[in-house]
């Protein structure tokens, strides 16, 4: 892979706000980023679009693409529930002349900054409880019950990871959370 551009991991909790933050550092023109879309294996909820929102593809490819090296970065999320970065999609937004910027899991993340780690801001996005995580993704309306359970499990765990981070952001209030992310990718751009 060449390397050109700087990447911009915001992993958190399902629920903490970081696609919200991530969605706004994209809009902010000044920062050229564009957003790294990942691959999965899991079905499309009812508002996502293939190629925009994810890769989708099956497990039978997930795990083609697993064999050929094709990923930066991948986990098994859930079981049969694969998610990764594809190289392919960080080359063609460095090859736009843009920066990365990735919406990711913990273990991604973390990865990829372990991969690139000079070049690379990880960003970890903190609910200001558990409950309030609770809250947040109830209030979605698009997972059952044993769904949030399971994300709020693993929230525990993500949660932990946090000190592994450049950064911590904790959204307790959004504009707040907004700027704060702002501020920090305008300093590692300076860099």
């Amino acid at each position: 892979m060449s390397k050109k551009g700087k990447l911009f991991v915001f992993s958190a909790p399902s629920g903490s706000g970081k696609t919200t933050i991530v969605r706004h550092l994209l809009s902010k023109k000044e920062f050229n980023l564009d957003f790294s879309i990942s691959a999965t294996s899991r079905e499309p909820r009812s508002n996502e679009e293939d190629g925009k929102d994810y890769y989708f593809m099956s497990t039978r490819e997930f795990k083609d693409h697993i064999k050929n090296d094709d990923f930066l970065e991948w986990e098994e999320v859930y079981r049969d529930n694969f998610y990764g970065t594809l190289k392919t999609e960080v080359e063609r937004i460095w090859e736009e002349g843009k920066h990365v910027i990735f919406d990711i899991d913990v273990v991604g993340g973390l990865a990829i900054k372990k991969i690139f780690p000079e070049r690379t801001l990880a960003v970890f996005v903190k609910p200001p409880n558990i409950e309030e995580l609770k809250i947040r993704l109830k209030k979605r309306g698009t997972e059952s019950e044993e769904k949030i359970s399971m994300r709020v499990a693993k929230a525990s765990i993500e949660m932990a990871t946090a000190p592994q981070f450049d950064y911590i952001i904790v959204n307790n209030e959004l504009n707040s959370a907004l700027n704060d992310a702002e501020e920090l990718v305008r300093n590692f751009l300076k860099k």
